[in-house]
């Protein structure tokens, strides 16, 4: 057992680093990784298959073809032409309305999703006032990872532990996560408005040219919208409901996705399964393999003990560790493998002696979720904004994002341990 344990933390810390390197494509060393842990035999394939989150994997997966449809309509270039217009074409006002609508998007779409929708048409309008567009994209990535910390839905690491923590439902995250993400943006919102004021300005010419765009004319199709928000809507109300209706978040997820597909008929279906991010989600089967590894050869048992020894078991100093360990690491490593291996560490936990979870779940989801703000790295939100950025000719450079990003996710770690030890502890 303990040769196998040694080699599950080679492939582990070799996959980890390839992952965080970046040199090949995550999915691509997750995935790897994965089929090595069962060829050198650490676990079979039964027991692979097993660890395979389903609950998360659904929820994603139902998610993105909601929204792959839903963004058919133009709603979204709708929404951020209508913020830019009620901001009355002013460069600063107009970065506070788009990273308050990334942020309520984020909550109730996901983050990764939500800046793919609304950072085409933050191009659009910079180059109308001929203002550089990197503040505005920068505001929308850490504004998404804050908005999508506040539910269940909002971020991976969240759906994550939803999945894993079936008595934390929908509802428990609103109430337990909602207040302090809110609190969190609006102080973000705020110092990024001061940060990036001497960078926007645009002559009243420039400005008129925003409140000239017709926000009604990104409506492309009315019937399919009224479609679309319907059973949005109605999902939403059912990840709302799903623990009294005794059904998981992911059959709630699909089950919008397919009434929106039968609804909208055959036309509809490629595209929105071409559209799912079929990468992100081989990413989570890698992973999850990889972290069974970890589990079944008692590796994580092993780290969760050496944790409850280094607090001895005492609930505020447990949830702090967790709190800051998770949001350092989720800087510099992608959240999402950081969050799979950290969920069986948290159950041993409990097995271990510390009674009251809950606060270390919490503990989790904020750092984990507000730690992807410290470097361009940190969440996959950030990665997929660079790569567009890069695309439209703008560099964001490590250092760039770091400046701004990582004292901003210090004083959001800050305000969230001040919340959960007056609230938990």
């Amino acid at each position: 057992m303990e040769n196998q344990a040694i080699f599950a933390i080679g492939i582990f810390l070799v996959t980890y680093a390839l992952i965080v390197s970046e040199k090949l494509h995550r999915t691509i060393v997750a995935m790897i990784g994965g089929i090595l842990m069962v060829a050198f035999g650490i676990i079979d394939q039964e027991t692979a298959i097993h660890h395979i989150d389903l609950n998360t994997i659904g929820l994603l997966i139902g998610m993105m073809i909601l929204v792959s449809i839903t963004g058919q309509t133009g709603v979204f270039k709708y929404l951020a032409i209508k913020a830019a217009k009620l901001a009355g074409g002013h460069p600063v006002k107009i970065l506070i309305y788009l990273s308050l609508i990334t942020a309520l998007l984020s909550a109730l779409l996901d983050n990764v999703t939500t800046v793919l929708l609304i950072v085409p048409v933050t191009f659009s309008i910079a180059r109308q006032l001929n203002v550089n567009p990197v503040p505005y994209l920068i505001s929308e990535v850490l504004a998404s990872n804050v908005g999508g910390t506040a539910t269940l839905i909002g971020d991976p690491p969240n759906i994550m532990i939803g999945s894993a923590v079936p008595e934390l439902s929908f509802m428990e995250f609103i109430y337990n996560l909602t207040p302090v993400a809110a609190l969190i943006l609006v102080v973000t919102v705020a110092l990024l408005a001061l940060i990036y004021r001497g960078q926007l300005k645009a002559d009243e010419e420039r400005q008129k040219r925003i409140m000239s765009l017709n926000e009604r004319g990104e409506l492309q199709d009315l019937t399919l919208l009224k479609k679309s928000l319907t059973v949005l809507a109605l999902t939403i109300v059912g990840f709302g409901l799903h623990q009294a209706l005794h059904l998981e978040s992911a059959t709630v997820a699909l089950s919008g996705a397919f009434l929106l597909l039968l609804l909208t008929g055959e036309k509809y279906l490629e595209q929105a399964l071409e559209r799912v991010e079929w990468t992100t989600i081989f990413f989570f089967v890698g992973l999850f393999v990889l972290v069974a590894g970890l589990m079944e050869t008692g590796v994580i048992s092993a780290l969760a003990s050496q944790a409850v020894e280094l607090t001895g078991g005492d609930l505020t100093s447990t949830t702090m560790l967790i709190l800051w360990m998770s949001a350092i690491a989720s800087a510099f490593v992608d959240n999402i493998p950081f969050v799979a291996t950290m969920i069986p560490m948290i159950k041993e936990m409990g097995v271990l002696g510390i009674t009251n979870l809950e606060p270390l779940w919490w503990s989790l989801a904020l750092g984990a979720c507000l730690g992807g703000n410290g470097t361009v790295i940190g969440a996959s939100a950030n990665v997929i904004v660079i790569g567009l950025a890069a695309k439209e000719g703008y560099k964001i450079s490590f250092v760039k994002f770091l400046l701004v990003g990582f004292p901003l996710m210090i004083i959001s770690i800050l305000i969230s341990t001040v919340y959960l030890y007056l609230r938990y502890l």
